[in-house]
């Protein structure tokens, strides 16, 4: 049971923290002032699990406590998350208190090379953990005492804003034009075959969200009402912006390339990764960006094992040196009745997998595993492809195959899963 929460100010949560003043409201929470005994500054993120179909709360809590993990990556360029726990049957999570507000804040003489930098470290950080933020806009980016720019809101918006409003999970109408501004063409009404989530969904944000803090507009038009959203719609899977805009400030002539390769309606031909956009950029003063996790490889490999990284069964493992004892062919695919595969992913909320997705080999002279999209069908005799294909980073394999490295990020529908040594 999940009860209404209302703080006004002056309230205790759990002895740890008292309440000062409610600093926003969301679809899905609100975000409180507060401070611990000692006095420190902190937000407190309260989902508002009373608001939810009871059907839904378990998986609206276990992406909230995604968002909470997903904090606690290490970086500069994340909001950080401190500590969770739970009061009146609604879970929360204390996170950093940034007290100079969000990108939109910032005055016009602002460092934006530096700035959008820092968000790509940001973005960087979340893509090496197989995470993609998919909410990117000013708003979700905050300003560090320090002035660093930070992403937050990683979680209920970023991973799941819009499949999971389709499904109406309040059970009302909600309010999207904000989130489809920043999205990309291919996941507006995904046809089948472009469902999956890749960096470059990212990547599409960043560019919207650059050229409109360098230009004060949206690229594809202004988005007001419903009849604004079908041609901002129109104009972004065909490519139609004012390029010119950009010309009329140094940080707009700098950012143009960037823009331009980042806001291609083909998400095959966009700019593929973070790493892509910050060659085609001046270097910035950042004090460190040396600290990032990089795919631990131990000292002496026993074996390669996959983790999932996003989905629904997040933090399990399937080690690979165990499975390929018995067979050197090991098959994935949906959770499913009426398929054998060796590594069955589940997937509940959504069929983005296939039942049938892809196939790894072991090439036992090399111990180097190697990725193919699809399986072959033993009752028609052929090979057959997924219906949403099967990515490592932002590319896209093919039945011919993919030779497999530490650190690799496989996207399958909305799971993600990472090459990990052991």
């Amino acid at each position: 049971m999940a009860d209404r929460i209302n703080f006004s100010g002056g309230e205790s949560v759990n002895g740890k923290y008292t309440v000062h003043k409610l600093l926003g409201e969301g679809t899905f929470g609100k975000v409180y002032k507060v401070t611990d005994r000692e006095g420190h500054v902190y937000a407190l993120k309260l989902l508002k699990l009373w608001e939810v179909l009871p059907d839904l709360r378990s998986q609206l809590s276990a992406r909230f406590k995604m968002e909470y993990e997903t904090g606690r990556i290490n970086s500069p360029f994340l909001v950080h998350s401190y500590d969770d726990g739970e009061i009146q049957g609604n879970p929360y999570f204390v996170m950093e208190f940034c007290s100079k507000g969000d990108l939109k804040k910032l005055c016009r003489n602002t460092d934006w090379n530096l700035i959008g930098q820092q968000v790509l470290y940001g973005l960087k950080a979340l893509h090496q953990r197989g995470k993609v933020h998919r909410d990117l806009k000013p708003e979700n980016v905050l300003i560090k005492d320090d002035g660093t720019a930070a992403l937050t809101d990683f979680g209920i918006s970023g991973d799941c804003n819009k499949r999971m409003t389709e499904r109406n999970i309040l059970g009302k109408p909600l309010q999207m034009f904000g989130t489809y501004a920043y999205m990309p063409p291919e996941q507006i009404n995904p046809p089948r075959g472009n469902a999956t989530v890749l960096p470059t969904t990212d990547i599409f944000s960043f560019g919207v969200m650059m050229y409109e803090l360098l230009t004060g507009v949206l690229p594809f038009g202004r988005l007001e009402d419903e009849n604004d959203l079908v041609l901002y719609i129109k104009n972004a899977r065909e490519g139609n912006w004012n390029k010119s805009a950009l010309t009329m400030s140094h940080a707009g002539t700098l950012f143009r390339p960037v823009i331009e390769g980042s806001l291609h309606p083909d998400y095959k031909q966009r700019l593929q990764s973070v790493d892509e956009i910050l060659r085609m950029l001046p270097p910035a003063d950042m004090r460190d960006i040396s600290h990032f996790e990089a795919t631990p490889i131990p000292d002496t490999i026993r074996g390669i094992q996959l983790r999932i990284m996003q989905g629904e069964e997040y933090g399990r493992t399937y080690d690979l040196t165990t499975l390929s004892a018995e067979r050197a062919v090991i098959t994935v695919g949906r959770a499913d009745p009426s398929v054998s595969n060796t590594i069955s992913i589940r997937e509940d909320q959504s069929c983005y997998v296939s039942r049938r997705h892809c196939t790894l080999e072991l090439d036992r002279p090399s111990g180097v595993w190697f990725i193919r999209d699809g399986q072959w069908d033993h009752h028609s005799g052929q090979w057959r492809t997924s219906l949403n294909g099967t990515y490592v980073g932002a590319k896209e394999v093919s039945p011919n195959g993919y030779y497999l490295q530490i650190g690799d990020i496989i996207s399958i529908g909305d799971t993600k899963l990472r090459v990990e040594a052991y």
